[in-house]
């Protein structure tokens, strides 16, 4: 039987994303500390981050319709 948190799914999906991001920043950050490092994998890594972001913000502006319209 499944428990109600009183969570909705988008609020867990946009809390796994946050996760993720700050779990990539923490990544990248330790990735590039120590030189030589590899710098397609930094690149590949911030990708990613940035597409995380690009979600975050799509589901955070369905939460918040715009009040110009």
């Amino acid at each position: 039987m499944a428990e109600d948190t009183g969570i909705s799914k988008p609020d867990q999906a946009l809390e796994m994303l946050r996760a993720e991001h700050r779990d990539l920043d923490y990544a990248i950050a330790t990735l590039t500390e120590r030189l030589p490092y590899d710098q397609v994998q930094v690149q590949r890594l911030k990708k990613r981050k940035l597409s995380l972001r690009d979600q975050i913000e799509r589901i955070e502006g369905f939460a918040r319709p715009d009040l110009i319209a």
